[in-house]
């Protein structure tokens, strides 16, 4: 069976597991996928990353960070955006500037529904949800706690720019970040 794995469990039960898979723990839980990522969404994570680190050389660009979010969540974004480390070296406890997620069709709904509501109730500025299967890209940004889209690119618009915060303005093109030809 495919999609996304749910567990109860204690918080100690929770930090005690393996780190491989990528679990989250949300209201006394651990949520997984059961699915393995595809290659393409192996070859976004890190392209993204890479990007961002490049674009905004003061802020560090990070890829599976634990992020503590209110309401008892602890979420992995695939890619976080910080301004600092965090204090324990381990997870963030900040908003970071950006958090991205890598649309796969067994998470899709988590990322755009849920993740969304949480992200936003947790003050992060931007959220950036790439899908590789679709070549999509979807930028958002945060306004008076709900979500604004600032870009959003498909095979037909391949190419645009983003601004972050004060931070800086990032060129994305989906045909490199995703590395496929028009």
């Amino acid at each position: 069976m495919l999609g996304l794995h749910r567990q109860r469990m204690s918080f100690e039960e929770w930090e005690a597991l393996p780190e491989k898979p990528k679990v989250e723990w949300v209201d006394g839980e651990a949520v997984w996928s059961i699915t393995p990522p595809s290659f393409d969404h192996g070859l976004a994570q890190p392209g993204l990353a890479i990007l961002l680190r490049e674009a905004f050389p003061s802020l560090k660009a990070v890829t599976e960070v634990d992020l503590v979010l209110p309401h008892n969540r602890i979420r992995i974004p695939d890619v976080s955006l910080c301004e600092r480390r965090p204090p324990d070296g381990r997870r963030i406890v900040e908003p970071p500037v950006l958090v991205a997620e890598i649309i796969s069709p067994s998470t899709r709904g988590q990322d755009f529904i849920v993740k969304s509501g949480e992200y936003a109730a947790a003050g992060i500025g931007h959220y950036w949800l790439l899908d590789p299967e679709g070549r999509t890209l979807l930028a958002l940004t945060l306004v008076d706690g709900e979500w604004q889209e600032v870009l959003s690119l498909d095979a037909e618009h391949p190419a645009g720019s983003v601004t972050v915060g004060d931070h800086g303005t990032v060129e994305v093109d989906l045909r490199q970040l995703l590395d496929y030809e028009a």
